[in-house]
């Protein structure tokens, strides 16, 4: 399993307040099966195989276009462990273990 932050940034909207097209990219990914994610203050966290992660993000990307948004700057991350299993709850839980020693 891979593991994927992805940020949508819709651009030359009318208004500071991007959350309104934001949440069309999240529309998009709610669609989808055998794909965990996270929301986040900055981005949402994506686990699943690669091939469906990637497209995945284009979906969103794409998904965030409209009539009042015609440029989209999408930022991936990825986390492809491939020595051991990997998920979004193993790696809080490993920080979480180091931070009580």
């Amino acid at each position: 399993m891979a593991i994927a932050e992805i940020s949508i940034i819709p651009l030359g909207t009318k208004t500071p307040s991007v959350s309104k097209y934001v949440a069309r990219a999240v529309n998009v990914l709610q669609k989808e099966k055998d794909i965990k994610y996270q929301i986040t203050s900055m981005g949402t966290i994506i686990e699943g195989k690669l091939d469906k992660i990637l497209a995945v993000a284009k979906k969103m990307h794409e998904g965030t276009f409209n009539t009042e948004v015609t440029r989209v700057i999408t930022i991936i991350e990825i986390d492809d462990r491939r020595d051991k299993a990997s998920s979004m709850k193993g790696k809080v839980s490993s920080l979480t273990t180091a931070l009580k020693h």
